[in-house]
């Protein structure tokens, strides 16, 4: 027993005494392990200090959502616009036209001398074909086709080129300067008309393609992104609603067309603002709705359909009110010019007048008068309110027909 005892003894010291050593290494291990860690820890938080964020602070950033479905959309955009050109440009025509000129004889064949000594022959006009490039749309299989008036004003022939190669001399069957809008017609079968899109919903941004014949070169597409809507007082034409595109335009795409990115039609290229007269990003379309309520009166009547009352007025100014005795702060428009027997005139209208409203609406600015008065057809009756010697008068006129006017021709293609 004792034998025994004093041999379990010993194995007992040399147990404790293993373990201890392993417990100590053990502790080691940890406390060097820990260290090491915290080591670690601190390079991360000063070198990526992004790692230091939780859940909880996350939930404190505001971040805006939508409850509409997400649309699935290309991550870099379309490679090709192929598909919107090839259902647009059949549609789209050259337009060549040719108008005789005739030049005055030169002043020096007056000279009884000059005449003497180069002949008589040379005192007879001479007669010039001058020739001139365009493009148009066609807007239905009847062959109707879309153009600038610009483009066909005071042409003798007119031919139409189609992107199939086909051509045919076309019928003027009107135009309406004021618009900048001319309807041809043409006599070919399966002609391919082009689709409209709703040109009020064009918004700033909107990728557009512009279509047509510069400089005779040939069918060119160009593209860019609507630059702003409803653009107007640019003294292009009476009547203006632009949408202004920075794709290019340049000489011969005037009457061409601007189509979205489906290819369908939201405007006809008339006119850029430049200086240089080569396209530098500001170009403008007429928007097809309005082109094709001109087209559809041009049809059916042979003329745009206009309200008239034949006056001129302008803003009052601070001393126009002085000179009429009108209240400070009075919101209208003074009446300047009358027409004689025109429908104003007709209805008790006078110079000095001062419009406040026509049908119930204010009238603040003369284009919107413009356009109120011309909305309406001829023979419908107009309320105007007025102010004569600082009191108040209503009349009312029956409109007439508004006479056509040549704007001036100023940045059109």
């Amino acid at each position: 027993m004792n034998e025994y005892s004093d041999t379990a003894l010993q194995s007992q010291a040399v147990f404790r005494t293993g373990f201890g050593m392993h417990a100590r290494k053990l502790i080691v291990f940890i406390a060097q392990a820990i260290t090491v860690g915290l080591a670690l820890a601190f390079l991360l938080t000063v070198f990526w200090p992004d790692l230091r964020r939780t859940e909880t602070s996350t939930s404190s950033v505001e971040v805006r959502e939508t409850a509409e479905p997400a649309v699935l959309a290309p991550t870099s955009g379309p490679v090709s616009y192929a598909t919107a050109v090839e259902r647009a440009a059949p549609a789209v025509v050259n337009i060549n036209t040719a108008k005789v000129v005739t030049e005055a004889p030169n002043p020096l064949l007056n000279d009884p001398v000059f005449r003497q000594f180069f002949g008589r022959g040379l005192e007879s006009p001479r007669k010039r074909v001058e020739r001139s490039l365009g493009s148009g749309v066609i807007f239905s299989p009847q062959g109707y086709i879309l153009t600038n008036h610009h483009v066909i004003g005071g042409a003798d022939a007119i031919q139409v080129f189609l992107h199939d190669g086909r051509s045919a001399s076309a019928q003027v069957i009107g135009g309406d300067p004021e618009t900048d809008v001319a309807v041809l017609k043409i006599d070919l079968k399966n002609l391919p008309a082009i689709t409209l899109a709703k040109s009020e919903r064009v918004r700033v941004g909107d990728v557009v393609l512009a279509i047509g014949n510069p400089f005779g070169v040939g069918q060119t597409v160009t593209m860019g992104i609507v630059s702003a809507t409803g653009r107007s007082a640019l003294g292009i034409n009476t009547f203006e609603n632009f949408i202004q595109t920075d794709a290019a335009i340049n000489p011969g795409n005037s009457g061409g067309a601007l189509v979205d990115a489906q290819g369908h039609l939201i405007g006809i290229n008339t006119a850029i603002f430049s200086q240089t007269g080569g396209s530098v990003g500001i170009g403008f379309a007429i928007p097809s709705g309005l082109a094709k309520g001109v087209m559809e009166q041009i049809i059916e009547h042979g003329r745009p359909l206009r309200g008239w009352l034949g006056f001129e007025a302008q803003v009052l100014t601070p001393e126009l009110m002085d000179a009429f005795g009108l209240k400070k702060g009075t919101q209208g428009l003074v009446i300047t010019t009358l027409y004689r027997n025109g429908p104003a005139h007709k209805a008790g209208v006078q110079p000095g007048d001062v419009l406040v409203a026509i049908n119930g609406v204010k009238a603040g600015d003369a284009r919107e008068v413009l356009l109120a008065i011309s909305s309406q057809k001829p023979g419908a009756r107009i309320k105007l309110d007025l102010m004569r010697g600082g009191k108040p008068l209503t009349l009312e006129a029956i409109a007439g027909e508004r006479p056509l006017t040549q704007p001036q021709q100023r940045g059109r293609r």
